[in-house]
Formats: structure tokens, sequence, C-alpha cells
């Protein structure tokens, strides 16, 4: 079916629903659609539980808020763009707090400020340890006002329809109906989030197969920095427990990291101990899980914190932990390191453009020059906010330039299901299982030499099932996957030194001039 919008928002969390919210505002002419392969808080947003990184207090200045960023980027933030988002933090927040976001205060009133890795002052805004659901759903609400805004759930982007490097819309898929769309548009925003689900251990939800970035990739943009994949220390370790973070506030309010015999080790690492930068601390647990070949470590807030105290800052990993026969306030918490968030993506700029005409990136999917080699905590929300921001003022400024282009092109030419979903199934853990394996924490030549053999080979499989069977979202998914997984494996194999989250134990030291590494699809 051919169907045609303004604009198409791919992906429905901070950063596509804060611009839909936006363009609605400065524009109620415009039809805009957001499509979401699964529901509206299927997404990381949703997930987050640590706060935003705002310079609010008094004692704290946007200047350190600044220089703690490039500190944690380790040479390859962009400077200019960390300026420009981090000084818009305050208004961006104001403007979630007349949405309706109630962040936490503390007996004086005022905004009671959280303090995470990396960050020299208190300044993380929170509602308890369940920020991102209350943002999330402030948004939706708003949403629903909107007159001009549609919102279609279960319909998953299959590609892009770019001709001469200009982007015109994409094909989707209706997962009820299993028909492929050709939506039509006079600007398509990719903001699909992340890409954990590429690693076996993470913190996202089974969405993040980095979609955007695969899409983009195809269609002609530049990746940059995918090595620089941020591990979150401590994801809880359990059987039966699925990508169930276990926020750096913890650690921020006092929790100590310890092996499971008791031991405190942190303070062999890093000076600041728990509250090191979330590369050192999840290398610090690698190498302790390897020295003693445990498969996890303790983090304890329950020696240092009261079960009052506890419940009432950390009410959500409480019961999530409970549901696990764990009592955070009696027992320390099993963790282990898991993959948290991509610092690398599709090359744009603070207002989502890229190098593909009419093609935006905002939001965890893009790369910036905001998180260089490592994002300091908290600061993804905020970039999802003002980027979002900055491309509604962009699009709704050259509206009137862009032009609605019908297209009817569709790739695969077989409609034949498939009746080996059990194929799809295994190449899924097995990309993930190497990934883990050879591409995690900590890497070496030699295993990513090993990993990039074994993604041509699984990349041939997908590549044949995608065009031979009938596309499904799985088959989608996969093959999104494993693309972002064979860039990252690229640009990590690229990069002969050591540098934020990025470990390679041939290469352990720093060059002395520092780079970033990009890769296109050659044609």
């Amino acid at each position: 079916m051919k169907l045609k919008t303004d604009i198409l928002i791919i992906g429905g969390g901070i950063a596509g629903l804060t611009l839909a919210i936006k363009l609605a505002e400065l524009s109620k002419d415009q039809k805009i659609l957001i499509i979401t392969k699964e529901t509206l808080i299927d997404c990381n947003t949703y997930n987050a539980q640590g706060g935003i990184a705002c310079a609010w207090d008094k004692m704290d200045s946007v200047e350190k808020h600044i220089q703690d960023t490039l500190l944690a980027g380790d040479g390859l933030c962009d400077e200019t763009v960390v300026r420009e988002i981090i000084a818009q933090a305050p208004a961006r927040i104001n403007e979630l707090i007349e949405m309706g976001v109630k962040f936490n205060r503390n007996e004086n009133g005022d905004y009671d400020l959280g303090i995470e890795g990396g960050h020299s002052k208190r300044r993380i805004l929170h509602v308890n340890d369940l920020t991102g659901q209350a943002i999330q759903r402030a948004l939706i609400e708003n949403i629903k006002k909107l007159e001009n805004v549609e919102v279609r759930e279960y319909w998953c982007a299959v590609n892009l329809y770019v001709k001469n490097v200009k982007c015109y819309g994409a094909h989707v898929l209706e997962q009820e109906t299993e028909e492929i769309h050709n939506i039509s548009a006079k600007a398509t925003i990719l903001a699909t989030g992340g890409a954990g689900k590429i690693y076996l251990y993470t913190t996202n939800p089974d969405i993040a197969s980095g979609d955007g970035i695969a899409m983009a990739y195809r269609a002609g943009a530049m990746i940059s920095n995918m090595e620089f994949y941020q591990f979150h220390p401590t994801c809880l370790y359990h059987p039966y427990a699925k990508s169930l973070l276990i926020t750096e506030a913890l650690r921020g309010e006092g929790a100590i990291l310890k092996d499971i015999k008791g031991n405190e080790f942190m303070a062999k690492y890093h000076p600041s101990k728990e509250l090191a930068p979330r590369d050192i601390v999840s290398r610090a647990i690698d190498a302790e899980l390897k020295r003693t070949g445990d498969d996890y470590v303790y983090l304890d807030i329950a020696s240092y914190r009261n079960t009052k105290f506890i419940i009432k800052h950390f009410p959500g990993i409480y019961e999530n932990c409970l549901k696990f026969n764990i009592d955070i306030t009696k027992e320390p918490i099993p963790v282990v390191p898991a993959a948290h968030y991509c610092c690398g993506g599709v090359i744009a700029n603070i207002d989502g453009t890229t190098e593909v005409k009419n093609l935006f990136v905002i939001g965890e999917t893009a790369c910036t020059g905001l998180h260089g080699s490592n994002r300091l905590a908290s600061n993804s929300l905020l970039e999802g906010l003002v980027c979002a921001h900055e491309c509604a003022n962009y699009i709704i400024k050259n509206i009137s330039e862009l032009k609605i282009k019908d297209f009817s092109e569709w790739e695969p030419g077989n409609a034949i299901p498939s009746s080996e979903a059990v194929v799809i199934t295994q190449n899924w853990d097995e990309v993930r299982m190497m990934m883990q394996n050879f591409v995690g924490v900590v890497r070496s030549d030699m295993r990513l030499k090993r990993a990039l053999k074994r993604m041509n080979i699984f990349s041939e499989e997908i590549d044949y099932y995608y065009w031979n069977y009938k596309v499904e979202k799985n088959l989608v998914e996969l093959r999104n996957l494993s693309m972002v997984a064979e860039l990252l494996i690229r640009c990590a194999l690229s990069r002969k030194e050591s540098r934020g989250t990025h470990f390679n134990e041939n290469h352990p030291t720093k060059n002395s001039l520092a780079r970033n590494s990009y890769i296109k699809r050659p044609w």
C-alpha cells in the first residue's frame, strides 16, 4: 500500500516523541506519522533508571558539566557540540517539567540531585530509579493530545527509500497484516535507539537491534565510532532475569562492589573507586571475574544504607529484584557488565541532518560528537531532548523546500514463507554469543579477526533468507543486527589503541593523536 505523510518518524523513545511534539507545536499543518515496531513503552527511554544530567545547583556550573563530559569522552568529543548541547540542558528539562514530569525533591523542596560515575558534582535529576518511565509516560500523554500526530505501533521499518543520496521515505512492514507499506515523506527521521541486542548480555530491551544504523548505512550514510560500545558495569546476574539494569545511582549513594568472598576491589583500579567512569568499572569487574573464575560480583547497598532509604530511593530495583528472591535491603546484588549504550552511530549534526538529504538521525542512533569514546552517565536523555528540539526547528524552517515523491519499488521479489525459523533463531544466538565472547569489554586482534570471519558466514546466510523468503520482523531485525555487529568489528579492527570504552589488550595504550573511525558502504 502507498501512504503519504509530511514527516515520518521511525522510533518512539524520548528523541522521536519529543520531536513530534515540537513539530506539532511549530506547525499544525504538517501531518506527522510515528511508527514503532512494538509499543511506545518498548524502548530504551522507558528502561532508563538514573536520570538526566544538568548543572542545576548553584554549586555546579555548565562549564563543570562540559569538562566532565570531555574528560569521559577521552579526546574524541566535539567540544563545540558538547557546549551547545549541555548549555541547553536547563531549558529542555524545564519543558519536561511543564509536560508533567515530576522529578524528585528533597525535604527543602529543592530538586534531589543524584551523582553518578564521572560527574564531579551532584547534577542528576531523577524520578526515583524510574526516570525513564516517568518521562516516557509524560511524552505519550502529550502526544495523545495532538491532532496532527498519528502513531502506528507494530509497524517495522524494513528499508529506507533513497535515490541519488536523497531519502523519500521508507518501506514498512505492518506486522498484523504482514503487508508492506511504501510511505512517502518530505522528511524521514531515524530515532530507533541503540543496538544492545547484538550482545548476549545487555540492559536494552529486545527492540534494540540497531535498525536505524543499519538502514542508514545501506542508504549511504557515514557511520562512525561503532567500536565504542559502552558496557554498563552492573546488570543483574540471574538465570531467569532479562536485561535488568542496576542503576549507577546505587553506587552514587554508597553501594560497594565486592567479589563473591566479600572483598572490595575497586581501589585497585581507580582512585574514584565505584564512581570511576563506566568503562573503567566494567573492565575492573571483567578483570576480577577472569582472575577468580567466578560468574559475577556483588553490588552491596544493604551494608551501607538502611531499609527505608533503599526502598524510598530505589523502589523499582527493590521490587524487580524481589521477583527473583533477592532482597537488596538485606543482601548484595549479583551483577555482571552488560552492553548498554552505543556511543557511535550515524554521523549527524545536532539538528539531525546527515549527508543523505531529507534523512535526519537523532538520539542514540546518531553520532553527534557529544559522547566521544565514552558517554558520561545520564547525558543520553539530554542529547535526545536537545537534538529533537534542534531537528524540529530545522525541519519547520526548511519544510517549504521539501517535496513528497511517490515510490513503489520494493526489493525482495519473493514472498515464500520460510519453514525454517530455527535457522533465524540459531543465527541470532550465534551472532550474540560471538559478539559477547570476541568483541566484549576486553578485545584482542585475534578475537576481532575471528569474529569478522564468522560474521561473513552469518551475513551470507542471512542475506539468502532475506532475499528468498517472506519478510517478517525477526528476519528484519536479524539482518540489521548482523550488519551492525560487522560495522562494530570493522571499526574496532581499525583502532590500534585503547581509548574510552574500547580496550584491546594488543594495543593497551592510547595513540598520541586522537581520531574518529569512519565506515561507509562501498558502491
